[in-house]
């Protein structure tokens, strides 16, 4: 693992990076955005890219950020847990990293367009021995990651515990795909 999957660092998330290729080019819906490392890239990779995150602070840097390599980002600051609704086969992508919230999985999967992609990463279990976040509620059981999207086709899955140097971290990785306009 690299230090790009640390999320206090502007560079985008490497599984996100890796998995580039299997994105339809359109519009990009990034979960919990924080201050958009990954909206950002994918803006200057040539997507559609809107934002959504709860920190006014975050979203701010986000459009500064955006704004300084004159990347054009849509962004929004809601709760995600309270009112905020994402749009109806609205996005030919979802990408959300570290964060879990999963009274979210439908609107996700219901976002999706037919022949969407989702890529979603974020903590295990195992996260709490060494770093934040420590609530279990905020991070999955093993193969949770992969039942809560099992009505989309997996097209790549990763769990475990990733190391670079002292930096270690629990994580699940999906990128799936919506068929048939089903789920």
């Amino acid at each position: 693992m690299d230090p790009s999957h640390n999320p206090n660092n502007a560079e985008p998330a490497s599984f996100l990076v890796e998995n580039l290729p299997l994105l339809p080019k359109g519009r990009v819906l990034d979960v919990a955005m924080g201050a958009g490392r990954n909206a950002i890239y994918l803006a200057r990779m040539g997507f559609d890219v809107e934002g959504v995150d709860i920190s006014v602070e975050s979203v701010n840097n986000a459009r500064e950020a955006a704004a300084q390599e004159g990347i054009i980002i849509r962004s929004e600051v809601a709760d995600l847990e309270k009112g905020y609704r994402i749009a109806t086969g609205a996005y030919d992508a979802i990408i959300c990293f570290n964060y879990l919230q999963r009274s979210l999985v439908p609107q996700i999967k219901d976002g999706l367009r037919v022949g969407g992609v989702l890529i979603y990463e974020t903590f295990l279990i195992e996260q709490a021995q060494w770093a934040k976040p420590k609530n279990p509620y905020f991070l999955l059981q093993h193969n949770e990651l992969l039942r809560l999207f099992a009505d989309l086709r997996c097209l790549r899955y990763r769990e475990g515990i990733f190391e670079s140097g002292d930096y270690r971290k629990a994580i699940a990785s999906i990128v799936a795909v919506k068929e048939n306009g089903g789920v």
